[in-house]
């Protein structure tokens, strides 16, 4: 990580920039200020690019009335602090599914994504088409299988914002 540490502060001196980017949908920019100042890695909120944002950028283009956020609470918190209106209970109006790396997954908010895109049509986005999460263990699931697990149930896949697709590297 010295090494690391050393070309970021180089990159810096020189005026250059650089950007860490990541599919990770779960957490805010904060927890990877925090990682990183673990690792003896100093950076700032503008050093980081994450699939939610991208999807918040995406979304600030749309006129939704209503987002149904699929994800954790720290992903719905980000939407609602970047102005759109989003709600986690299926109701009136909602005319946007975004789904994301949900750790707090219930069957519930599979019930309600399912009956959304079959009697709603609403429109579908995904922050990432990641199959699979790194954890210290191994991995896990993450929103890519999601979004499969509904697409077995619906036939309906999403419109999908991180990495590899081209939105989210437009936007850095």
């Amino acid at each position: 990580y010295e090494f690391t540490s050393e070309l970021l502060q180089q990159i810096r001196r020189t005026g250059g920039k650089y950007l860490f980017m990541t599919n990770n949908s779960s957490k805010s920019v904060d927890k990877y200020i925090e990682k990183l100042g673990r690792l003896g890695i100093e950076s700032v909120a503008d050093d980081f690019l994450t699939s939610t944002e991208a999807t918040i950028a995406y979304l600030r283009t749309k006129n939704h009335k209503k987002i149904y956020a699929f994800g954790t609470a720290s992903f719905r918190r980000q939407l609602a602090d970047a102005g759109l209106t989003i709600t986690d209970t299926l109701e009136e109006g909602i005319d946007c599914l975004c789904l994301s790396n949900d750790q707090e997954l219930t069957f519930k908010k599979l019930e309600d994504a399912s009956i959304l895109l079959l009697k709603h049509d609403v429109e579908y986005i995904a922050t990432n088409p990641d199959w699979v999460c790194p954890t210290w263990y191994g991995s896990v699931p993450d929103c890519g299988s999601f979004a499969e697990m509904l697409f077995r149930a619906t036939g309906k896949r999403p419109k999908f914002i991180g990495k590899p697709e081209p939105d989210m590297i437009y936007l850095a």
